[in-house]
């Protein structure tokens, strides 16, 4: 995470970082398998976020698609929506398992908050890229998987 991206942590309001958080949710529910590791990753961010115990649960009440897109619109800050796509695309891949459901999801996300598709195509890539340099470093270097 490179230095501006640690600052937006700090610099997004507490209600961004909600939904910020609620997108990951979604993101990570609409497979049907949302996980106690899923769950317990996206809480720890949130603590990470500074957002107080009382309103995490609101990062996973009615965290349904259609509601979280709507709500990902307000996010009018470039740099913010950007982070997010490349995040939603990390997220989606991590598992290697990107379904259709995921790919739909990432282009109205991005639709939502004004990025152009070439550009959620060009981070998407750019994770690819990412994650196979990370398995490549593995192999070389010979570390445990």
């Amino acid at each position: 995470m490179s230095s501006k991206q640690d600052d937006l942590k700090f610099l997004i309001s507490e209600q961004d970082k909600i939904i910020f958080l609620r997108v990951l949710t979604a993101l990570s529910k609409i497979d049907n398998h949302f996980s106690e590791s899923e769950k317990d990753a996206i809480i720890d961010s949130a603590i990470m976020f500074g957002i107080p115990e009382s309103k995490i649960p609101t990062i996973f009440n009615d965290a349904s698609p259609d509601k979280v897109l709507s709500e990902a619109a307000q996010i009018t800050d470039r740099c913010l929506a950007l982070y997010l796509i490349k995040e939603t695309c990390l997220i989606a891949n991590i598992d290697g398992d990107l379904s259709d459901d995921e790919v739909i999801f990432i282009g109205k996300l991005g639709e939502a908050m004004n990025i152009e598709l070439e550009k959620v195509e060009q981070i998407s890539q750019w994770v690819l890229d990412y994650l196979l340099l990370q398995e490549q470093e593995k192999i070389i270097f010979e570390k445990d998987k």
